[in-house]
């Protein structure tokens, strides 16, 4: 009687397949994120991007030059901060329609700190910076505790405040900006050499915290990107901030021999200092998680023990302080607080950079690149008009018309979301 012979069979390790080329797998997913609705900051880039080409083809010599380049920059600024407080608002469904003049009450208050009493310079800062973080906290109160609709409660300080910033000033009345500091906030250079050291700093921080993350959720068996993709997006970034790093650092001045004027605007180190630690704070704390909590499901979120009224008079504060830092840098830019500071175009301003850069008007869906993005294309479509000598009525035509896009596609993306089960 045969017996059969056992066959020993060893199992092979299956293999993780990984496509041929990562870069191309990366740009397949992201291409079938944005089909799914999820389109990002794509908009606002092919705009900046549409912007400078139109803009340098019909103005080539002085929308390209570095002088130009460099007056963008401090034109943005402002815009740029106030929306950046903005997106916290809009992260929750809300809206704050007294941002700019905010921004012009603090900055008037700092301007009677100053130039009125010829208190020193950290004390007018302070002061305007309590200045809006007590507005926020009076609108913040009215919103969360009471429940007034943060449209009826920001109006009313839209109108408040348009009322408290003549009272300081006067009816026709200036307050002028004299104190060095304070004007070099949004005017001044950095040297050359801290131009450079900024652009390590920026890079090499970036390459340390992607490479970082990408090592620990490896570890955790977690899914992870590709290091070619890393690589990749540390590359590009490294080429586009030492572009504009050199380009800044070109001797700017019609006669050097007089005055020179190069380097990074001080504005641009403001600027990633806020970009760095908000960013931080909406996508590394329980904060920031509560924030998109909120806004995505209020009542999910207190349904999960978030105390839904302390992060929407958290978020009205931010909003409010971040005013007043933008109320800073346009009584620097300006050399003076006047009573049109902060007003009307400066929050339509902000809040179209906020939407045309990404984030959401239904709440939930935003960065806080978002308003640096958006922030750029204002202030690039405000500065082509400018060169193409075009009157202030056109270009609120064009810039409400960017805006009515950025809000559709923002709209039309959301429809896609929910079609596709992401919302």
């Amino acid at each position: 009687m045969s017996t059969p012979t056992k066959v020993e069979t060893t199992e092979q390790p299956v293999e993780e397949t990984t496509p041929a080329n990562p870069l191309v797998a990366a740009v397949g997913n992201w291409w079938a994120r944005v089909r799914g609705g999820d389109a990002g900051s794509l908009p606002a880039l092919l705009g900046i991007i549409a912007l400078v080409i139109v803009f340098a083809s019909l103005r080539p010599t002085t929308f390209t030059n570095a002088f130009n380049f460099a007056n963008l920059i401090h034109q943005a600024a402002a815009v740029i901060v106030i929306a950046m407080g903005l997106v916290f608002v809009l992260l929750l469904g809300e809206i704050d329609l007294s941002a700019g003049y905010t921004a012009g009450t603090a900055a008037a208050v700092m301007g009677v700190v100053v130039t009125r009493w010829g208190w020193s310079w950290p004390l007018g800062l302070l002061a305007c910076l309590v200045t809006g973080a007590v507005v926020g906290l009076v609108i913040g109160l009215l919103v969360a505790k009471l429940g007034i609709p943060s449209f009826v409660v920001t109006l009313a300080a839209f109108l408040a405040l348009q009322g408290v910033l003549l009272q300081l000033i006067g009816e026709g009345g200036t307050i002028a900006i004299r104190d060095d500091t304070l004007l070099a906030i949004n005017n001044n250079d950095m040297p050359i050499w801290l131009g450079w050291v900024l652009f390590a700093l920026v890079v090499g921080g970036y390459a340390f915290i992607v490479l970082r993350r990408g090592a620990k959720r490896r570890a955790g068996g977690l899914t992870y990107e590709a290091i070619q993709v890393t690589l990749a997006k540390i590359v590009a970034l490294a080429v586009l901030l030492g572009l504009m790093t050199y380009w800044l650092s070109v001797e700017r001045s019609r006669n050097p021999l007089v005055t020179s004027i190069k380097g990074v605007p001080i504005v641009v180190a403001i600027l990633l200092i806020l970009l760095v630690g908000l960013t931080f704070l909406l996508t590394r704390t329980s904060f920031g998680r509560h924030v998109y909590a909120t806004g995505g499901n209020p009542e999910a979120a207190r349904r999960a023990g978030i105390n839904v009224g302390l992060v929407k008079l958290a978020c009205f504060m931010i909003a409010s302080t971040l005013a007043a830092v933008g109320g800073i840098m346009l009584a620097s830019r300006d050399n003076s607080i006047s009573p049109s500071t902060g007003g009307a175009s400066t929050l339509l301003y902000a809040v179209g950079a906020a939407v045309i850069g990404g984030t959401s008007l239904f709440g939930g869906k935003g960065r806080i690149v978002d308003a640096i993005l958006g922030g750029f294309v204002i202030a690039i479509i405000i500065n082509g008009m400018g060169l193409l000598n075009q009157p202030s009525s056109v270009v609120y035509m064009v810039t409400g018309l960017v805006l009515l896009v950025a809000a559709s596609v923002d709209a039309i993306s959301r429809r896609k979301a929910r079609a596709t089960g992401r919302v």
